[in-house]
């Protein structure tokens, strides 16, 4: 039996060798195309789902996976592990944290089970995900996972720039989508993640190469005094050229030890489109 296991919902759009290389386990969310219901990660992709949604004109529901899914899946891994921490996307955009933590007084194992609310998403949340994992590889109790993770929360810099505002703006997620949803103009806003809530910020225009070169030199002095264990670039659509150049700028700064590069899932597409990507990091001390 493993002291601790390193669990996550679906949201945080960690590659399926990430997940493989640090012994991370998934409990995936749903997806509503219509009547239609699939699982995260598992018999849907987000190419998929923006057929349907374009085809519609409407944004995929999602929702949480029910308490007895959680409580099956927990079942399973209190088998194999002594604690469990489970990492959920912000406790603002969905109830998954909240779900996990009713399962877990189901099986009256509140003492086994420690739910994290991330206060972010997709890799945003990968960066605490990943150094937990590291820490229980160490050898690291689960009180000192934790109040690792805690300090370093406040600390990530998830951001992300859209190509459509189309998909934010039906779903709803983001406050003060709508304000800019309606211009004529080829608007792609900067959208931050602060304290678990999404919000825009600076208006990009022109081309995506552009707009996206544009987005990793403002942030890219921040970059440089970053945490350098690791960076994100995460997409939403095609690895083409643009995904390739915000890369290879990224690299080029000689600063990180790694720079990961995800697509994101089904659930954190349905709701940012095609074309979406990231810079995600860890913000120095």
């Amino acid at each position: 039996m493993i002291p601790v296991s390193i669990i996550t919902d679906s949201t945080s759009d960690l590659s399926e060798e990430l997940l493989k290389k640090y012994g991370i386990s998934v409990l995936p969310l749903h997806i509503h195309l219509g009547d239609d219901e699939f699982i995260d990660g598992v018999d849907i992709t987000p190419d998929e789902i923006y057929i349907w949604s374009d085809r519609e004109n409407k944004t995929p529901k999602t929702a949480t996976f029910s308490p007895g899914e959680a409580v099956d899946f927990f079942k399973e891994r209190l088998e194999e592990a002594k604690e469990i921490i489970c990492f959920s996307i912000s406790g603002s955009m969905s109830a998954s944290g909240s779900v996990m933590a009713l399962a877990a007084q189901e099986l009256e194992a509140e003492d086994r089970i420690h739910v994290i609310d991330s206060k972010n998403l997709s890799t945003g949340t990968g960066l605490l995900i990943i150094e937990a994992a590291e820490m229980a590889n160490n050898g690291f109790s689960v009180n000192e996972i934790i109040e690792r993770i805690e300090a370093l929360k406040p600390r990530v810099r998830a951001s992300f720039v859209v190509d459509t505002l189309t998909y934010l703006h039906r779903g709803g997620r983001c406050s003060g989508v709508a304000a800019i949803a309606g211009s004529a103009l080829k608007i792609h806003p900067y959208i931050s993640v602060v304290d678990g809530s999404m919000h825009p910020g600076k208006k990009y225009r022109g081309k995506m190469k552009k707009v996206f070169d544009e987005y990793v030199s403002d942030m890219e002095e921040d970059l440089k005094r970053a945490e350098d264990s690791r960076v994100f670039v995460t997409y939403s659509g095609e690895r083409d050229e643009t995904v390739e150049a915000v890369i290879n700028r990224v690299k080029e700064l000689g600063h990180f030890k790694e720079v990961l590069v995800t697509r994101a899932g089904s659930i954190i597409s349905s709701h940012c489109g095609p074309g979406a990507m990231g810079v995600l990091f860890i913000a120095g001390e």
